[in-house]
Protein backbone atom coordinates (compact mmCIF):
# COMPACT_ATOMS: atom_id res chain seq x y z
CA UNK A 1 0.00 0.00 0.00
CA UNK A 2 1.36 3.44 -0.94
CA UNK A 3 1.44 5.39 2.27
CA UNK A 4 2.80 8.81 3.21
CA UNK A 5 6.13 8.60 5.07
CA UNK A 6 8.12 11.29 6.84
CA UNK A 7 11.82 10.47 6.83
CA UNK A 8 14.15 12.48 9.04
CA UNK A 9 17.79 12.47 7.97
CA UNK A 10 20.58 13.97 10.06
CA UNK A 11 23.50 14.89 7.82
CA UNK A 12 26.85 16.56 8.11
CA UNK A 13 26.44 20.16 7.00
CA UNK A 14 28.66 19.96 3.91
CA UNK A 15 28.44 21.40 0.42
CA UNK A 16 26.50 19.18 -2.00
CA UNK A 17 24.74 16.91 0.53
CA UNK A 18 21.27 18.09 -0.47
CA UNK A 19 22.01 17.50 -4.16
CA UNK A 20 23.36 13.99 -3.50
CA UNK A 21 20.34 12.99 -1.40
CA UNK A 22 17.70 14.40 -3.75
CA UNK A 23 19.52 12.88 -6.76
CA UNK A 24 19.68 9.50 -5.03
CA UNK A 25 15.93 9.48 -4.38
CA UNK A 26 14.93 10.85 -7.79
CA UNK A 27 17.44 8.62 -9.58
CA UNK A 28 15.75 5.55 -8.13
CA UNK A 29 12.39 6.71 -9.48
CA UNK A 30 10.94 7.84 -6.12
CA UNK A 31 8.96 11.06 -5.90
CA UNK A 32 9.60 13.60 -3.14
CA UNK A 33 6.38 15.27 -1.98
CA UNK A 34 8.33 17.79 0.11
CA UNK A 35 11.88 18.34 1.29
CA UNK A 36 12.98 20.75 4.00
CA UNK A 37 16.50 21.33 5.26
CA UNK A 38 17.88 23.37 8.11
CA UNK A 39 20.65 23.54 10.66
CA UNK A 40 20.13 21.81 13.98
CA UNK A 41 21.30 23.00 17.39
CA UNK A 42 24.76 21.93 16.16
CA UNK A 43 25.79 24.11 13.18
CA UNK A 44 27.82 21.22 11.72
CA UNK A 45 24.67 19.06 11.42
CA UNK A 46 21.53 19.66 9.34
CA UNK A 47 18.16 17.92 9.54
CA UNK A 48 16.44 17.01 6.30
CA UNK A 49 12.77 16.12 6.42
CA UNK A 50 11.68 14.17 3.36
CA UNK A 51 8.01 13.40 2.72
CA UNK A 52 7.42 10.66 0.17
CA UNK A 53 4.89 7.96 -0.63
CA UNK A 54 5.50 4.28 -1.00
CA UNK A 55 5.03 0.84 0.44
CA UNK A 56 7.28 -0.56 3.15
CA UNK A 57 9.70 -2.07 0.61
CA UNK A 58 10.19 1.26 -1.15
CA UNK A 59 10.76 3.13 2.12
CA UNK A 60 13.19 0.46 3.30
CA UNK A 61 15.06 0.77 0.00
CA UNK A 62 15.22 4.58 0.36
CA UNK A 63 16.57 4.37 3.92
CA UNK A 64 19.18 1.78 2.96
CA UNK A 65 20.33 3.94 0.04
CA UNK A 66 20.48 7.02 2.28
CA UNK A 67 22.58 5.17 4.84
CA UNK A 68 25.18 4.41 2.17
CA UNK A 69 25.94 8.11 1.72
CA UNK A 70 29.06 9.25 3.57
CA UNK A 71 27.56 12.47 5.01
CA UNK A 72 24.48 10.77 6.52
CA UNK A 73 24.56 10.44 10.32
CA UNK A 74 21.11 8.97 11.06
CA UNK A 75 17.92 8.09 9.15
CA UNK A 76 14.56 7.80 10.93
CA UNK A 77 11.15 6.95 9.46
CA UNK A 78 9.01 9.20 11.67
CA UNK A 79 5.77 7.69 10.38
CA UNK A 80 5.65 4.90 12.96
CA UNK A 81 6.70 6.92 16.02
CA UNK A 82 5.01 9.62 18.04
CA UNK A 83 6.10 12.89 16.49
CA UNK A 84 5.27 16.55 16.08
CA UNK A 85 4.83 17.70 12.49
CA UNK A 86 4.40 21.24 11.23
CA UNK A 87 4.25 23.04 7.91
CA UNK A 88 4.13 26.76 7.16
CA UNK A 89 2.02 28.09 4.30
CA UNK A 90 1.53 31.59 2.94
CA UNK A 91 -1.62 32.02 0.84
CA UNK A 92 -2.70 35.12 -1.06
CA UNK A 93 -6.49 35.12 -1.42
CA UNK A 94 -8.76 37.34 -3.49
CA UNK A 95 -10.72 39.67 -1.21
CA UNK A 96 -12.03 42.53 -3.36
CA UNK A 97 -14.93 43.54 -1.09
CA UNK A 98 -15.40 44.20 2.61
CA UNK A 99 -17.88 41.30 2.74
CA UNK A 100 -15.34 38.89 1.22
CA UNK A 101 -12.60 40.09 3.60
CA UNK A 102 -14.91 39.48 6.56
CA UNK A 103 -15.72 35.96 5.36
CA UNK A 104 -12.06 35.12 4.77
CA UNK A 105 -11.08 36.43 8.22
CA UNK A 106 -13.78 34.21 9.79
CA UNK A 107 -12.19 31.13 8.17
CA UNK A 108 -8.74 32.37 9.23
CA UNK A 109 -9.92 32.67 12.85
CA UNK A 110 -11.44 29.17 12.93
CA UNK A 111 -8.12 27.65 11.78
CA UNK A 112 -6.03 29.86 14.10
CA UNK A 113 -4.22 31.26 11.09
CA UNK A 114 -3.42 34.94 10.74
CA UNK A 115 -3.55 37.68 8.16
CA UNK A 116 0.01 38.94 7.55
CA UNK A 117 -0.61 41.36 4.66
CA UNK A 118 -3.55 43.17 3.13
CA UNK A 119 -4.23 45.16 -0.02
CA UNK A 120 -7.43 46.51 -1.51
CA UNK A 121 -7.90 43.29 -3.50
CA UNK A 122 -6.14 40.52 -1.51
CA UNK A 123 -5.32 39.11 1.92
CA UNK A 124 -2.13 37.17 2.58
CA UNK A 125 -2.59 34.52 5.24
CA UNK A 126 -0.07 32.52 7.26
CA UNK A 127 -1.04 29.13 8.63
CA UNK A 128 1.01 26.52 10.45
CA UNK A 129 0.03 23.01 11.40
CA UNK A 130 0.21 19.41 10.31
CA UNK A 131 -0.51 18.66 6.68
CA UNK A 132 -4.11 17.61 7.38
CA UNK A 133 -4.90 20.99 8.99
CA UNK A 134 -3.21 22.88 6.17
CA UNK A 135 -5.03 20.85 3.50
CA UNK A 136 -8.39 21.43 5.25
CA UNK A 137 -7.71 25.19 5.41
CA UNK A 138 -6.79 25.31 1.72
CA UNK A 139 -10.00 23.46 0.84
CA UNK A 140 -12.05 26.00 2.83
CA UNK A 141 -10.29 29.04 1.38
CA UNK A 142 -10.21 27.85 -2.28
CA UNK A 143 -13.72 29.14 -3.14
CA UNK A 144 -12.53 32.70 -2.45
CA UNK A 145 -9.85 32.37 -5.13
CA UNK A 146 -6.26 31.54 -4.28
CA UNK A 147 -3.99 33.95 -6.16
CA UNK A 148 -0.66 32.57 -4.94
CA UNK A 149 0.59 29.99 -2.45
CA UNK A 150 3.95 28.96 -0.95
CA UNK A 151 4.30 25.82 1.22
CA UNK A 152 7.43 24.98 3.17
CA UNK A 153 6.86 21.26 3.35
CA UNK A 154 6.70 19.34 6.61
CA UNK A 155 9.25 19.36 9.37
CA UNK A 156 9.01 16.71 12.07
CA UNK A 157 10.61 15.78 15.35
CA UNK A 158 10.04 12.77 17.59
CA UNK A 159 8.14 13.28 20.84
CA UNK A 160 9.61 12.44 24.21
CA UNK A 161 7.71 10.31 26.68
CA UNK A 162 8.77 10.36 30.33
CA UNK A 163 12.16 11.81 29.43
CA UNK A 164 12.82 9.22 26.70
CA UNK A 165 12.72 9.91 23.00
CA UNK A 166 10.10 8.06 21.00
CA UNK A 167 11.68 5.62 18.54
CA UNK A 168 10.68 5.30 14.94
CA UNK A 169 12.14 2.93 12.40
CA UNK A 170 15.63 4.22 12.96
CA UNK A 171 18.83 3.28 11.26
CA UNK A 172 22.23 4.64 12.18
CA UNK A 173 25.44 4.88 10.29
CA UNK A 174 28.46 3.76 12.29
Amino acid sequence: MNRRHIISVLVENHFGVLARISSLIAGRGFNIDSLTVGETEDPTVSRMTIVTRGDEQIIEQITKQLNRLIDVIKVTDMTECAHVERELVLIKVAAPTAQTRTEVVQVVDVFRARVVDMSTATLTIEITGDSEKVDAFIEMIEPFGIKEMARTGSVAMGRERNGRASRGAETRVA
